[in-house]
């Protein structure tokens, strides 16, 4: 008898049986297995028109700015998105909103015959699909029977052989590119920058942001050579008056003279995202620049109402007041900057850290750059998903002459760090890892249904 899930969560259960790279499992990245199951399902993927968005931080904020403006503009938009937080379901979404349980449970009907029961040897590779795979094809079957006529898809991992990669879509969105993943994509910026850019398609367009000299380079051969009309944030959006506050992030956007932003909007567009950080406003640049470059005619009123529905758990996440406490999901030193950048505008004077990381990450540059700043530190793990070394990440704060507690028990950790921030009346940041962001949002009792 056919198996049917009662709910998302027994789904979720089911998926984690799958290998998994996001909890370290080994597996062979290539597209010709996802080509086939989207092909054994009529190619879900090509019933909307799609917007791909790689890169290395930030590229889940633009993905869900852009399908909320894409969503204001009168399109039926689907946005797929990871990690989750709390719930898997979170992933595949209508532009951020819940999608209806239903069709999430119809979709991975579809997928079910696909996968269930089958043997390596059923694919081409010989090797059984993954998990990112089987949620990727939920995803792309879920869109289409909620009958979206737009689609934004996040990369999961790199994007040359991500698994999101089989769409033709109509413009790929590359956000800024650092060292990460290394032991997937390589070990310099230019070769992760090669990874990233593989989503561009042939005479396609492709909105850049600001980038490294050397990534930038990279990512225009590649366009070059696809014959991908380069569009690039810093020559044709400019950020104006940026203002960030605990209600979020202000801008002006000004457009280059004869672009067709320009045209449309000559005396610009001011906005506001929920999305608190400086690194918002370059968000909403690109989101703005895609999107309104994209869909003809859009109108500021689409742009602004969108920019200011799009949220996004643990990306500068407020979750309460008392102490204040912010979860920031910043797990490489550049975006781990950025969130302590904003931290302090908006919380000077003393302050205290919580961080935990997977084993993979660089805790040392980011070790060095927090260690000073902070007045009370406590250091975990990242909860149970991802393997992690607390006693590595401890040696790289004692080498940044780092005072700190180390607490193994991240559920004790993460209850202390709280106490202590109320006890003193400390600003607590919670950051390093999604996944540790996911078991404070947890403990606290915030995000739970």
């Amino acid at each position: 008898m056919p198996r049917h899930f009662r709910d998302s969560d027994e789904l979720y259960e089911w998926l984690l049986g799958f290998v998994n790279v996001e909890k370290g499992q080994k597996t062979e990245f290539k597209l010709d297995r996802m080509l086939a199951l989207c092909a054994s399902l009529g190619d879900p993927q090509a019933s909307y028109r799609s917007i791909h968005v790689a890169g290395s931080k930030g590229k889940g904020s633009v993905s869900t700015m852009i399908a909320r403006i894409l969503e204001a503009s009168g399109r039926r938009t689907g946005l797929y998105t990871s990690p989750h937080l709390l719930r898997w379901k979170e992933r595949v979404s209508l532009a951020g909103e819940e999608m209806p349980e239903d069709a999430l449970l119809a979709a991975a009907a579809d997928v079910l015959p696909q996968v269930e029961g089958r043997a390596p040897s059923d694919f081409p590779g010989d090797e059984l699909p993954t998990y990112f795979e089987v949620s990727t094809l939920i995803a792309f079957s879920a869109f289409r029977r909620m009958g979206c006529d737009r689609a934004v898809i996040e990369t999961g991992l790199g994007g040359r052989l991500d698994s999101t990669n089989v769409l033709a879509s109509a413009a790929s969105v590359i956000t800024p590119i650092e060292l990460e993943h290394t032991e997937w994509l390589g070990d310099t910026i230019p070769l992760i920058a090669a990874e990233k850019a593989g989503i561009i398609k042939e005479g396609r367009p492709c909105f850049l942001s600001k980038q490294r000299a050397e990534a930038r380079e990279t990512i225009a051969m590649t366009a070059a050579l696809r014959h991908s009309p380069l569009r690039e944030e810093p020559l044709l959006v400019e950020a104006r008056g940026v203002s960030i506050g605990l209600s979020g992030t202000r801008a002006s956007f000004a457009f280059a003279p004869g672009s067709p932003l320009a045209r449309l909007h000559p005396e610009g567009i001011s906005a506001r995202t929920p999305m608190i950080g400086a690194i918002q406003a370059e968000n909403m640049g690109l989101a703005i620049l895609a999107s309104g470059e994209l869909e003809e005619g859009l109108s500021s009123e689409a742009i602004i109402e969108g920019l200011s529905k799009a949220r996004l758990p643990a990306r500068f996440q407020v979750l309460s007041t008392d102490p204040p406490l912010v979860l920031d999901g910043a797990h490489t030193p550049d975006s781990a900057r950025f969130a302590l950048d904003s931290f302090e505008a908006l919380f000077p004077g003393p302050k205290a850290l919580l961080f935990g990381c997977a084993e993979d990450k660089k805790h040392g540059p980011m070790a060095a750059l927090l260690a000073p700043r902070f007045d009370r530190i406590t250091l975990t793990r990242p909860g149970g998903f991802k393997k992690s070394d607390l006693g590595a990440v401890c040696e790289s704060f004692r080498v940044a002459g780092a005072d700190y507690r180390a607490v193994e028990d991240y559920e004790a950790a993460i209850a202390g760090a709280i106490d202590e921030a109320r006890a003193l009346g400390l600003p607590l940041l919670v950051t390093g890892s999604f996944y540790l962001c996911a078991e404070a949002t947890s403990i606290v009792g915030l995000g739970r249904d």
